[in-house]
């Protein structure tokens, strides 16, 4: 196992001295490598070192212009300070660098959300869950945004796989009660309401549409 493999193993394991360590020899052993720079990078914006960790994208961009991932991960810095907009354009860029991965589709797709433009995202969340169809949230936030534009049965199918993945998702459940009440099947909706509530009982939009539910 080479020196990135291994800090990888141990960001995994949580055992951030030794990644920091392992990152730093794969660095020392081949500073033209872009690869250990972004891993490095990836270690402190874990730890919240954001400026530090800025630098060492900002790094391996200098070594490889092309270096998809290290677009990726300052898109990333930037979606985590609510600055969906340069959050936009980095992970633009890594597609642009090549980076054709699940994730990338799903956060450019979840910054357009944030930007309130829905209907561009729609295509990004699409790409993300026909790359990783086993992501709860990818299909989660893809049915949401079918549901805003009003394409309310293919937003059931996107949360009915999202809780067939994840059986806990308490606002899958509530959205395809919403998503029921929509098409005035007002008992489907309260069975999935409850099954929300079931999850988690504090769950006030899933107890105040089992209200009106039941008013009716």
């Amino acid at each position: 196992m080479d020196k990135n493999q291994l800090g990888i193993q141990y960001m995994q394991d949580g055992k951030w001295e030794e990644a920091a360590k392992a990152f730093n020899e794969a660095i020392e052993e081949n500073p033209n490598d872009p690869i250990a720079f972004i891993n490095f990078g990836n270690l402190l914006s874990a730890l919240n070192e954001n400026e530090r960790a800025h630098q060492f994208f900002k790094k391996a961009i200098e070594l490889d212009e092309d270096a998809g991932a290290a677009y990726y991960s300052i898109g990333n810095l930037f979606f985590n300070e609510d600055n969906f907009m340069k959050a936009k354009d980095m992970y633009e860029l890594a597609l642009k660098k090549g980076l054709q991965t699940g994730d990338n589709y799903f956060m450019l797709g979840l910054s357009l959300i944030n930007l309130e433009q829905p209907r561009l995202a729609l295509p990004y969340l699409q790409r993300s869950v026909e790359l990783d169809g086993n992501d709860p949230e990818a299909r989660f936030q893809y049915g949401l945004c079918l549901a805003q534009e009003n394409f309310i049965d293919e937003s059931i199918e996107q949360f009915e796989s999202c809780i067939q993945i994840d059986t806990q998702h308490a606002d899958a459940f509530y959205n395809l009660g919403v998503a029921y009440g929509f098409k005035e099947n007002g008992e489907k909706a309260l069975q999935f309401f409850n099954k929300a509530l079931e999850i988690q009982p504090d769950h006030i939009l899933a107890g105040y549409g089992k209200k009106l539910i039941e008013k009716k």
